[in-house]
């Protein structure tokens, strides 16, 4: 299973993933989850993946392929994110045209699904969520995240905390405690963790970091969130029934 998040506050966005991925109890392996695609100066766009990872590897080869064959094609030629959401959902549906009856023969559906963020000159701050029949949707004023996979137990934080106007240092610190939840209740969701930062018309990844379980930061984030819970549970008055 897997756990990615994608904040979009007006100052910018915050990307988050986990790297685990598993096959059953004894086949749980490290794969990233983060791709990012940049020109700095005109454009940074962070692709968060997750499903059937030989799909998503798929997919996002084709991207890189079709930027390493020719500098200003794919998503580095996209004119905004909304042209640049549609590149890789036809980068899904290609990989859906070849690979899809040879899944279903083998008795595995096609899944695999991406959340798109970032900024290209010109164009706002854009997210987007690809889905595996390649169409898509785009982030709003009040719905201003995407998660994928494991997303129940992160998402009532996300909910109660974050606004278009929330701050990116508050983003980011949000998407951590929700990662943390989410790691806390569900053993296929892991470190290391890529975290990424694009700030608004900067036109460059401002931050990308790996985040492991001996991350100074994210152990605080850790051990803090859980004692607040606590001493706030604590000071609720019990129930009189």
């Amino acid at each position: 299973m897997t756990y990615c998040l994608g904040l979009l506050v007006d100052t910018g966005l915050v990307m988050l993933s986990d790297s685990r991925t598993n096959a059953g109890l004894d086949q749980i392996s490290v794969f990233r989850k983060m791709t990012t695609f940049q020109r700095a100066g005109e454009r940074a766009l962070v692709l968060l993946s997750a499903g059937n990872l030989a799909i998503t590897q798929a997919v996002v080869n084709q991207l890189q392929r079709q930027v390493q064959a020719e500098p200003a094609a794919g998503l580095l030629a996209a004119t905004d994110l909304f042209e640049a959401a549609g590149i890789v959902g036809e980068a899904v549906r290609e990989v859906y045209a070849r690979d899809a009856a040879v899944l279903k023969a083998q008795g595995h559906e096609f899944n695999g699904s991406f959340i798109l963020g970032g900024q290209i000159r010109g164009d706002e701050p854009r997210l987007f969520h690809v889905y595996s029949a390649g169409n898509f949707i785009e982030a709003s004023i009040d719905t201003p995240y995407f998660q994928m996979g494991e997303s129940k137990y992160g998402k009532p934080i996300i909910d109660r905390v974050i606004t278009r106007s929330s701050g990116l240092a508050q983003a980011a610190k949000c998407a951590l405690v929700s990662m943390d939840s989410t790691i806390r209740s569900n053993l296929s969701v892991g470190p290391p963790l890529d975290l990424c930062i694009v700030r608004r018309d900067e036109l460059r990844i401002a931050t990308h970091l790996t985040i492991d379980e001996d991350n100074e930061y994210f152990r605080m984030i850790r051990n803090r969130w859980g004692l607040a819970l606590q001493e706030v549970f604590n000071e609720l008055p019990n129930p009189a029934w």
